[in-house]
């Protein structure tokens, strides 16, 4: 591994890692039940199908993805490279013997060939170091038929939009403070961290669409990312409602194809 990159990990792990005490009270990242909930567990079940599957969640942070594939019925092995993030995760799933917590890295995963039904990340693809390399890896642990499901965005500039929103919560902001917890994500080290990362200059879903080409999945979709949405901005305040326009997010979905045995079998009458 380049030396640099190992580095930008590090400093990658240690931001991460300061941040996981109070994670989930910043806007967006938690998944709390009811609407929101709901919308987050549709869009699972509308890509990888109905449960039960094996499922290798990367970068599950606080676990707030892995309460969606618990609540449908998913066996889940959820890795993290922040042990203090995982330690919060535990925490919340303690008893729970459908998932599985270990400290790794989402770009080696170390995991064995062809295991999983399903590979899922939320907000990870953008803090790719070696993005080729992490989803060679992903279509390895996959098995033939197996589903890839990515959730992210383009955190690096505001949509046309967004700008105006942006605007509107800076005047609120004005009024009624800022939001420490949100601005968490702008920090020095963070912006620092953004400029040295392959999609600094934002990741968008027609940019990812040949990387995931080139490792082999087919199937490519990108289902509407509006559902979330909506759904994220049924309870909160104005602030927050606004927030949840700043930036352009998407969905993709990709599968890794079948081989012939597989086919067979699932042609059999």
């Amino acid at each position: 591994m380049d030396m640099r990159n190992h580095d930008l990990k590090e400093d990658i792990r240690e931001y991460w890692s300061r941040r996981s005490a109070t994670f989930d009270l910043a806007f967006g990242h938690r998944i709390p039940p009811g609407p929101e909930l709901d919308a987050w567990a549709a869009a699972v079940r509308e890509a990888i199908g109905p449960a039960p599957q094996k499922v290798l969640e990367l970068a599950c942070g606080t676990g707030e993805v892995t309460n969606v594939l618990l609540s449908l019925g998913h066996e889940v092995m959820a890795l993290d490279f922040s042990e203090a993030m995982l330690g919060v995760a535990r925490t919340k799933h303690a008893g729970n013997e459908r998932a599985h917590f270990i400290l790794a890295d989402a770009e080696r995963t170390m995991e064995p060939d062809q295991t999983y039904d399903a590979v899922i990340c939320r907000h990870l693809v953008w803090t790719l170091t070696e993005p080729e390399q992490a989803l060679s890896d992903w279509f390895r642990v996959l098995k033939p038929g197996g589903k890839l499901l990515v959730f992210d965005g383009d955190w690096t500039k505001p949509t046309p939009v967004g700008r105006i929103a942006s605007l509107a919560v800076r005047a609120i902001e004005c009024f009624i403070g800022h939001d420490p917890y949100y601005d968490g994500a702008m920090s020095e080290k963070h912006a620092n961290i953004m400029t040295r990362l392959p999609f600094s200059d934002g990741l968008t879903a027609e940019g990812l669409k040949p990387l995931v080409e080139a490792a082999g999945f087919s199937n490519i979709h990108f289902p509407s990312h509006l559902p979330i949405a909506v759904a994220q901005r049924s309870t909160p305040d104005l602030r927050n409602r606004l927030r949840t326009r700043l930036y352009r997010r998407f969905v993709l979905t990709a599968s890794r194809p079948e081989d012939a045995a597989a086919r067979a079998h699932r042609d059999q009458p």
